[in-house]
């Protein structure tokens, strides 16, 4: 992926409030958080995770207290969601076991190999299926074989009518949430033209195209979905 063609979607304003986003959802991302962890739990102890797109460092934050002898590479595009991460990891003393990679995964030189990637709520922000596959092949290439991928993004059934109902009740999450009114209408702009919601069947086939086995849904929020799959050997 060109870093030049990839927009930075989170400036200083919205890094700085982003956490606070989701203080009435946290249960939503408690809960992936914990399918994760289960997931994931069957690692070596000293397994080295790659986190794409990490933002303020959510599930580092989670999984670096689940699992103490974990390292983990931490990339970014956007230098103030990748400053609070810093801060938060040095506020729980875990700096020691993290790499801080400010920028996109073709600048990320391959090292040894990932026992586990996590990309949540990232690939819906790069619109071509064709850019969206290469990102996908991109984590592949920095996993082991067998390493798991765990990704979540925005997405929603075949027929319009599906999506609309659904999109509609997103929208009344949003409200829930604490999201002004004409930030709800913005959304109603950009989702379909500057944010991908897709079909599942879609995204599973551009992970399992990018070298994968079959991807496996084991999450659903409203549009949040989240699948895991293997690196083929």
């Amino acid at each position: 992926m060109n870093n030049q063609e990839q927009p930075v979607f989170f400036g200083k304003e919205q890094a700085a409030g982003y956490d606070q986003r989701w203080t009435k959802l946290a249960p939503i991302r408690d809960a992936l958080h914990l399918l994760l962890r289960i997931r994931l739990s069957e690692l070596p102890d000293d397994a080295q995770v790659l986190c794409v797109g990490v933002g303020t460092g959510a599930e580092l934050l989670y999984l670096a207290q689940a699992f103490p002898q974990w390292s983990f590479t931490l990339v970014e595009p956007s230098k103030p969601m990748l400053d609070i991460c810093r801060q938060r990891a040095e506020e729980d003393g875990i700096t020691s076991r993290c790499t801080f990679h400010e920028g996109y995964l073709d600048s990320l030189p391959l090292s040894l190999p990932f026992n586990a990637a996590t990309c949540l709520l990232v690939s819906q922000f790069i619109m071509q299926p064709e850019e969206r596959c290469a990102f996908f092949g991109q984590i592949s290439n920095q996993l082991r074989p067998g390493g798991y991928l765990v990704s979540a993004d925005l997405a929603s059934g075949t027929s319009a009518s599906a999506y609309e109902n659904l999109f509609e009740v997103w929208l009344q999450m949003q409200r829930f949430n604490g999201i002004p009114e004409e930030a709800i209408e913005k959304m109603r702009l950009v989702y379909g033209r500057n944010v991908a919601v897709s079909t599942p069947r879609e995204i599973e086939e551009l992970i399992a195209s990018s070298g994968f086995d079959a991807p496996v849904l084991f999450f659903q929020a409203f549009l949040i979905h989240a699948w895991y799959a293997r690196r083929t050997t």
